[in-house]
């Protein structure tokens, strides 16, 4: 997809406001400027970052709990997909923490944040911090097994972990000791055939 085909289907299947997707246009601006410095994604996805970063975040709208009131990002790196769900959620019906050890990236967080009046929280690390979130959001975080740790030590309550990943999803999955207490269930990503959306309930 193009932006403008991006945009559309923002609005149309996940219901983004005109408000947020403007956000999102000055969004673009800050990270493309920034990645001219710091490696906040790869150069070569500069050019489709509407689909393979902004659309592939924004797709976990349609898998978030309606009394969701607090989201965990787990390595948020440019805010993805964390500044996206709070830019999707200008009413702040639920808030966002951004969990990022790198200190440059965690810079343009706040430039962001300062930009776009946007209600996140920025945190260094989870293990320091007390976790109780509804839902754990996870795009290019450690391997399944780390997330699952962080998910049964750390955050005590019941919750449901949304992870994006590639092809390898299942195989992942499969390789990890699932108790009785957890689900889980594979999905297509909307901007990939091969790409995986993994999401895990907790009881």
């Amino acid at each position: 997809m193009n932006k403008a085909e991006v945009i559309s289907y923002l609005h149309k299947k996940l219901n983004f406001s005109a408000e947020s997707t403007r956000k999102l246009d000055t969004y673009e601006k800050l990270l493309l400027d920034y990645n001219e410095r710091y490696n906040l994604i790869a150069k070569s996805t500069e050019t489709n970052l509407w689909e393979r970063h902004i659309l592939d975040s924004a797709q976990i709208v349609h898998y978030l709990p309606s009394n969701t009131k607090e989201i965990s990002d787990l390595g948020s790196g440019a805010g993805l997909p964390g500044v996206i769900l709070s830019i999707y959620d200008l009413n702040n019906t639920f808030h966002v923490k951004l969990y990022e050890k790198s200190s440059v990236k965690r810079q343009f967080l706040k430039k962001v944040q300062k930009h776009l009046d946007l209600n996140f929280e920025i945190k260094k690390n989870i293990y320091e911090d007390e976790v109780g979130s509804d839902v754990i959001v996870a795009r290019a975080f450690k391997k399944l097994p780390e997330i699952m740790r962080i998910s049964r030590e750390i955050i005590k309550k019941p919750h449901k972990m949304i992870i994006l990943k590639g092809k390898d999803a299942q195989s992942a999955i499969n390789k990890v000791s699932m108790t009785q207490n957890y689900s889980y269930k594979v999905l297509k990503s909307v901007t990939d055939i091969d790409s995986k959306i993994l999401i895990i309930d907790k009881r």
